[in-house]
């Protein structure tokens, strides 16, 4: 057995002193530890360098991804290919702890890694893997990439996760008041605490739940009888499932049963919340959902010297340092496309996690009008594209590579690879319009622009996730006035949001930037004023420990 102990990670703060065990399939902390897709992971990072920042009595249980979640490099002609290479990471300390979980009814064996504070300023976190010469090659497979795409992996990567960390958090006598599950990828830890504690009143009292997906088809459902092949209800039978979690159908619903086991699960954005307590409001025993605004770490993002010239009052010197932050980050643009972008040119990034609802092409979705806005010598612009697709989503997959030979026309539009934690922070440096344009409301939050105003971009959305708490239109950024969407069409509502945005993007966005930029610098100035506390992490994780532990 092991002999390492937790003891005391850092003094607690007593405001805080509530012991919480955050699990989540995806932590995006810094660019060397690749086990992160998107939006959830950079979310569950921020989380733990926030609660190391207020002495937060929190843990993160997670999972080592062997390959991450895949390297995005390119074909011949340019267009994405997913790659996976193995992954090494000599900062982290294998615990020597080990021990075995059942998956498929069979002994799995775990070992623990562990991402001391001191490494990355953040919370304690706990990595699981099943990468280990004791197991058998399907069992050792379960670590190797996030979000699998075959459909028992992905279930066993479950197990893991919550009986593999509700487990550990036993090992380490660390008697957890409060088991957050970050999506309900861990929900198998109810099932175990159930076993363990006898009720299910027991396992409520210490369950809550973050919902991110604004939804019903985006929240995951999986054959019962899979799951319970994979042994995820830790060996109860399927009678004493049905009438514990209610499912009667054969397909378990992951996120309903988080919300009948939770004491109280939370929406992501106000929107979020309120959409989110309407869609599951017809089911019965679900927990009250409430709203917890998702939001970004401001010490690991934001521009510092920015900020110091913008608290100096020193215009010309944020002017100077955008200039330059604008020109560094065209270097990488310039590296992998051969494209060489003007500073002085206002520059549009569309970049993050590809999704159909995301409409990263749409501005492109008017022929005509995008020439108009690409060939303009009066006011010109630069575009760049970036982000990742799910590596097995091909219609996603065709939208980017679809930009890449589109932009092979232009000298200025771009599309790069490889958008992890430092090329978006470089591309929202390099941003003066982070636009972001999902179909309403299918953002639950969306929160690089969050980030993107940390660094001197101004917001360009449609009224979706976090926009409506943050944007006022032409003050602090610029939206998409809300259409009666309910009663549009997908294709009348693209058409809607696809005027709106060249109206207000030809209309004022342009003529702003070029004839008025004090104006413009104005409206910079008031969205990094406005983001800088009230989407702080510190700000959420403050309300996570108020309003839902």
């Amino acid at each position: 057995m092991s002999d390492f102990k937790l003891g005391s990670f850092y003094p607690i703060s007593e405001k805080y002193s509530k012991r919480v065990a955050y699990f989540s399939m995806e932590y995006a902390i810094h660019q060397p530890l690749k086990i992160y897709s998107g939006g959830l992971g950079f979310l569950a990072g921020s989380h733990l360098r926030s609660a190391y920042e207020l002495s937060q009595n929190l843990v993160g249980i997670g999972i080592l991804w062997k390959f991450g979640y895949y390297d995005q490099i390119r074909n011949q002609d340019q267009t994405m290919k997913a790659d996976w290479s193995e992954k090494h990471y000599r900062f982290l300390q294998d615990t020597g702890i080990r021990y075995t979980i059942k998956i498929h009814e069979a002994d799995v064996w775990v070992k623990v890694l562990y991402l001391a504070p001191e490494v990355f300023k953040t919370a304690p976190l706990f990595l699981l893997s099943t990468d280990l010469p004791e197991n058998d090659y399907v069992s050792q497979t379960i670590t190797h990439r996030l979000y699998d795409a075959n459909e028992a992996t992905k279930v066993a990567q479950y197990i893991l996760l919550g009986v593999g960390g509700a487990k550990l958090l036993d090992l380490l006598n660390f008697d957890a008041a409060v088991y957050h599950l970050n999506e309900a990828h861990g929900l198998p830890a109810a099932f175990y605490l159930y076993q363990k504690l006898g009720t299910k009143e027991a396992v409520t009292e210490k369950l809550v739940f973050t919902t991110h997906t604004p939804e019903e088809a985006g929240n995951e459902k999986h054959s019962i009888y899979l799951c319970e092949k994979m042994t995820y209800f830790c060996g109860l039978s399927l009678d004493q499932v049905r009438a514990l979690t209610g499912i009667q159908g054969d397909q378990f619903d992951h996120s309903l049963v988080a919300l009948r086991f939770a004491r109280l699960a939370n929406g992501v954005s106000q929107l979020h919340g309120r959409v989110a307590s309407e869609m599951w409001s017809h089911y019965p025993g679900t927990c009250k959902i409430i709203s917890i605004t998702n939001a970004q770490n401001w010490t690991y993002w934001a521009d510092k010297q920015l900020y110091r010239y913008f608290n100096q009052g020193e215009d010309y010197l944020m002017d100077d340092r955008k200039y330059y932050l604008k020109k560094r980050a065209f270097e990488l643009v310039a590296d992998q496309t051969g494209k060489i972008f003007d500073p002085k040119v206002l520059t549009i990034v569309w970049a993050r996690r590809f999704a159909g609802y995301k409409r990263a092409d749409l501005l492109l979705q008017d022929e005509q009008r995008f020439l108009k806005l690409i060939e303009n010598t009066c006011y010109p612009v630069q575009i760049i594209f970036a982000g990742k697709p799910y590596p097995m989503d091909y219609a996603a997959i065709g939208t980017f590579d679809r930009l890449v030979n589109e932009s092979k026309k232009y000298k200025n539009v771009a599309v790069v690879v490889g958008y992890e934690l430092t090329l978006s922070k470089r591309l929202k440096q390099a941003a003066d319009i982070w636009l972001n344009n999902p179909r309403v409301p299918r953002e639950a939050s969306g929160t690089s622009g969050m980030t993107a105003a940390m660094n001197g971009a101004v917001n360009f959305s449609t009224h979706d996730g976090w926009i409506p708490e943050f944007i006022n239109h032409g003050h602090n950024g610029f939206v998409v006035p809300p259409a009666d969407y309910q009663h549009m069409q997908t294709h009348q509502q693209d058409e809607y949001d696809l005027n709106k945005l060249y109206e207000i993007l030809e209309g004022q966005i342009l003529p702003t930037y070029y004839d008025e930029y004090d104006t413009w610098r104005q409206i910079l100035k008031n969205a990094m004023r406005d983001v800088r506390y009230q989407f702080d992490s510190n700000r959420m994780t403050h309300e996570y420990y108020e309003l839902l532990y």
